[in-house]
């Protein structure tokens, strides 16, 4: 009896005790708030403990997208830059995801590992081809699994380095995990709640101030300025997070200002029609993989002369839009005639807009009885190339998987066996032919002693490391070299005319090799040149345009990849309204058309052309027939396309 009354003295004391410090009911329903017996403020110290992780982790993304401490440090010390809204936006998402989940802070658990893995990417994109991370990169991440062999055989301790990284972080993240859904109590249905409230309102509101085309008076307040003209400058000044969303929009594009089916035909129609001769000449086009003159490295000495055929029949350069990279970028405007310069920076037409039939130099010729096809010896979803080709009117394109085996030379397919292969479809097709033709063997990284039998010599005053991939580039330059050599002594022997186009998409990603020669201050160039020469020493690859009844078109000076079917068609004495009609117009009037440089054939530049308030009426025609003809209502094809029309080819926006 004594024991169950003083049991029942004790339970009253302890009850006593609990209700002299009762908390409020709504905590009691949710002790993962932060309440604890005798501390108060829970929503106060979860909210600011929320920020502090989120402060921690945006420092942490800017300093390794930024890879330097200081500057890191001064884009937090402005105060009305938009680092502090960053900071409060991810608290806002993690306050949102805690609902979600269920647990207090957990939210961190998913958002920490995706956002620092992306800062990481995105430092090594701009590391190596000199441009940030897009929303639209992962459009063609595959790419990037499928170069991986090459990057492990270039850097194995680093890639093994990473995939030990990566296991043990992942086991480390679901252990944690685990042990936080065991340890920390559920949220109830009410603090659930009240975090949507508070999260889904706020971040509705600044997606929805995001959209960089129309202005926004919050958005201006806040410090958040796009500069989409320039995306180095606009990740500096807004931070990765920010430009990453403000580039989200880029999917879609924008109908220029004054887009009208009144506009269009407003344009002056060229009085060219289109007409081929009577015996009608192949047309081949290789678009070779990263091909450049390395003997303008500074300090270098190559022997021998690793492209002697391309110095003599050259005929002028292709100024490429891209650097190291993006190779379908340079591939879009040579087969269209449509220019990059109107479209949002960093997109990839081939992964974002080619959706449906599209002019291109192939619809036409194939309209015009030619057999149009198309050789890569890579993987036919490398850049979306396989649906991209069909959509530009290509009858047939031969990738690694329709290809005979091909002969490699270093870890990838021959330029030799691409000649090779080039060379068997011409000589058994009774049609004529248009090839457009894309090789792979001196595609980077160029890794040291990547050929075991190299013929020349490279001297240089630079490390042993940077004098051998030098070496294993100039070696692939000599094999591209040696292939075009093999098809023009072809072309010379045969009956039918033969127009033969010769280019690099866009100088190689050296990297290291630039830096210690001089030639670059950085890995790559930068997007927004400092002088218009600067932009054409890095920017141009050799061009060659050669006929086997006429020798090498000459003195075509620099030109963009946009004006190549002008060039090649004009070459094979044929005609077209837009290709040698109007391109031919826009020629005499610019031979470089960039989205950062107009540059006219005397050689006058425009810089940042684009932000003027005031646009050369051509290059808005230009801009306009593009927009019609890629987004709109194709009230420009009966004119400017006619073989569009006359096939029905249907379209949607």
């Amino acid at each position: 009896m004594t024991w169950v009354v003083a049991g029942w003295e004790v339970k009253v004391a302890k009850s006593s005790k609990r209700a002299s410090k009762a908390a409020p009911q709504f905590l009691e329903d949710d002790p993962s708030t932060g309440y604890l017996p005798g501390r108060r403020w829970p929503i106060v110290r979860y909210g600011l403990i929320s920020l502090a992780i989120s402060a921690i982790l945006v420092f942490a993304i800017e300093l390794i997208v930024r890879g330097d401490v200081a500057g890191t440090v001064l884009f937090f010390l402005q105060p009305l830059k938009p680092g502090w809204t960053t900071i409060v936006v991810f608290a806002l998402i993690l306050i949102g995801l805690d609902a979600v989940l269920g647990r207090s802070h957990q939210s961190l658990m998913i958002v920490a590992p995706l956002t620092l893995a992306l800062a990481f990417v995105g430092h090594q994109k701009s590391h190596y081809l000199g441009d940030p991370l897009y929303p639209t990169d992962f459009l063609y991440a595959r790419q990037i699994f499928a170069l991986l062999p090459l990057l492990v055989r270039d850097r194995p301790m680093t890639a093994l380095a990473m995939v030990a990284g990566i296991i043990a972080g992942l086991s480390l993240l679901v252990y944690g995990w685990r042990l936080w859904r065991r340890k920390v109590p559920a949220l109830s249905h009410k603090g659930r709640l009240a975090r949507l409230t508070l999260a889904v309102p706020l971040l509705a509101f600044f997606v929805s101030i995001m959209d960089y085309a129309t202005f926004s008076w919050t958005r201006d307040r806040l410090q958040i300025i796009p500069i989409m003209w320039d995306q180095k400058e606009n990740y500096a000044s807004n931070g990765f997070a920010l430009a990453f969303a403000l580039n989200v929009p880029m999917a879609h594009v924008s109908a220029p200002p004054g887009y009208t089916d009144k506009a269009i035909k407003a344009i002056d129609r060229p009085q060219t029609t289109a007409s081929v001769p009577d015996e009608k000449p192949d047309i081949i086009i290789v678009m070779s993989e990263s091909f450049w003159d390395p003997t303008r490295l500074p300090g270098v000495t190559i022997t021998p002369d690793p492209i002697p055929t391309v110095r003599a029949l050259r005929s002028g350069s292709m100024f490429s839009p891209e650097f190291g990279g993006m190779t379908a970028n340079i591939e879009f405007e040579a087969l269209t005639g449509f220019s990059n310069a109107f479209l949002p920076a960093g997109s990839i037409p081939y992964q974002q807009y080619v959706r449906t039939p599209t002019p291109s130099m192939a619809t036409f010729l194939k309209s015009e009885g030619y057999s149009a096809r198309a050789i890569h010896p890579g993987t036919n979803w490398f850049w979306n190339r396989g649906a991209v080709y069909a959509d530009f009117g290509f009858n047939d394109f031969k990738s690694e998987e329709t290809l005979p085996p091909m002969e490699k030379r270093g870890p990838l397919a021959s330029d030799a066996a691409m000649t090779d292969e080039i060379i068997r479809e011409a000589d058994a097709s009774n049609d004529p032919v248009f090839f457009f033709a894309v090789s792979l063997q001196n595609h980077g990284p160029y890794e040291p002693n990547r050929y075991y039998n190299p013929t020349h010599a490279v001297q240089a005053p630079i490390s042993q490391w940077a004098r051998d991939s030098l070496l294993s580039y100039a070696e692939g330059s000599a094999d591209a070299d040696r292939g075009l050599e093999r098809l023009i002594e072809w072309a010379k022997k045969r009956e039918r005319p033969t127009i033969v186009a010769f280019f690099g998409d866009h100088l190689p990603p050296l990297g290291p090799v630039y830096v210690e020669t001089g030639f670059l201050k950085d890995n790559v160039a930068p997007r927004k040149e400092p002088t218009p020469q600067a932009a054409l020493d890095h920017h141009e690859t050799p061009l060659i345009i050669w006929s086997n009844r006429s020798g090498p078109v000459a003195n075509l000076g620099t030109v963009s990849p946009a004006f190549l079917p002008y060039h090649i068609l004009t070459a094979a004495g044929i005609t077209h309204p837009y290709y040698t009609g109007f391109l031919g117009e826009m020629r005499e009037r610019y031979r470089v058309v960039d989205r950062n440089l107009l540059l006219t054939p005397a050689g006058e530049a425009t810089p940042d052309w684009s932000r003027q308030k005031e646009i050369d009426p051509a290059i808005r025609d230009f801009r306009l027939i593009q927009y019609d003809m890629m987004f709109g209502k194709r009230h420009a094809a009966p004119d400017f396309f006619p073989e569009t029309v006359d096939k029905g080819v249907a379209h949607t926006s």
